[in-house]
């Protein structure tokens, strides 16, 4: 897989998944709940972060990572639903700045705000004074895209908005065997291909050929792909939305804040059982499926159990509840 994942919350933690992608510097954070293997270089490596919504064990942890990102001079994306932007310059706001002046070479943010109405919302904040200045609105098919990934997103409803988000590496083009000898024609072929310009002259062993004539040795290739659902009342319209958007995803990350016998609790609180989201992973047709974030109510064999619970459920085994 181009895109890998490390779970940096111990089971009995908030929620923080780290997702890097190979052969790149900076890496992606799902999620900034206190995470004990979240390390400095983590921290400083992160060019974006996605923030399913800013309940304390989904965002408490932005202070320390601010605080290891402060001398990056870069900017850092940051996702999230309807008032993000507020929220990071409450946290900003709330120390002392006097010692940073604005020449100095420190981080800054740019936040993408998911709204209900379907529109996104750019805004930026910079050192010393952190205001918040809007950049732009618009409808988008993707809340976050670079050279690497493309993001999608929906909101789900935990009594407030939440965000979820699949994650995809790009399509990478893939060289299958040729006749010729490898050389730099091969790039050229697959940015001929890229940019959809059949009629590029490409220079291979002496002989020019349109690039079209070379397209049969380029094979498109099935990038990673991986889906993190966090707090979501286990509803009807909840789960339509998660399974549109995370439909055949290869790794699926997935709250099982319940027991399946406390189910009443569960939609009391607007959670999600470990049953109902297996149950919602196998109608999505994800690959693989991985429970995340437990109530603290439970202990560590309590949790072991629901996990158990969201698998079995995932594999089909409903008389088991």
């Amino acid at each position: 897989m181009m895109l890998q994942t490390e779970i940096k919350s111990q089971v009995d933690e908030d929620v923080c998944v780290l997702v890097k992608a190979l052969h790149q510097k900076l890496h992606y954070l799902f999620d900034c709940g206190f995470a004990s293997s979240l390390s400095i270089r983590d921290c400083k490596n992160v060019k974006a972060l996605f923030i399913s919504h800013t309940h304390i064990d989904h965002f408490c942890n932005f202070d320390a990572i601010l605080r290891h990102q402060l001398p990056v001079a870069r900017e850092v994306i940051v996702c999230g639903p309807a008032g993000l932007a507020k929220n990071i310059q409450s946290k900003l706001r709330a120390y002392n700045w006097d010692l940073l002046v604005v020449d100095d070479k420190a981080v800054s943010y740019q936040v993408r705000e998911l709204h209900p109405d379907g529109l996104m919302k750019h805004y930026r904040l910079e050192a010393p004074k952190w205001n918040i200045r809007f950049l732009k609105q618009n409808q988008e098919v993707f809340m976050y895209q670079d050279e690497v990934v493309k993001v999608k997103s929906t909101l789900l409803d935990h009594n407030i908005p939440t965000v979820a988000y699949r994650m995809e590496d790009k399509k990478r083009i893939g060289i299958k065997a040729f006749p010729f000898q490898a050389g730099s024609w091969i790039n050229e072929l697959k940015d001929a291909f890229v940019q959809k310009e059949p009629e590029r002259p490409i220079v291979v062993e002496s002989k020019k050929y349109k690039a079209a004539e070379l397209f049969q040795y380029l094979e498109e290739k099935e990038g990673s792909s991986l889906a993190f659902v966090m707090d979501h009342q286990a509803s009807e319209s909840n789960h339509q939305k998660i399974i549109e958007l995370c439909q055949r995803v290869k790794e699926l990350y997935i709250e099982c804040y319940y027991k399946h016998q406390e189910k009443d609790l569960a939609w009391k609180n607007h959670h999600s059982t470990a049953v109902a989201s297996g149950q919602v992973a196998r109608k999505a047709q994800v690959q693989k499926v991985i429970p995340l974030h437990f109530s603290r109510r439970y202990d560590l064999a309590d949790i072991e159990e629901m996990k158990k619970e969201c698998l079995d459920s995932f594999e089909g085994k409903e008389k088991a509840f």
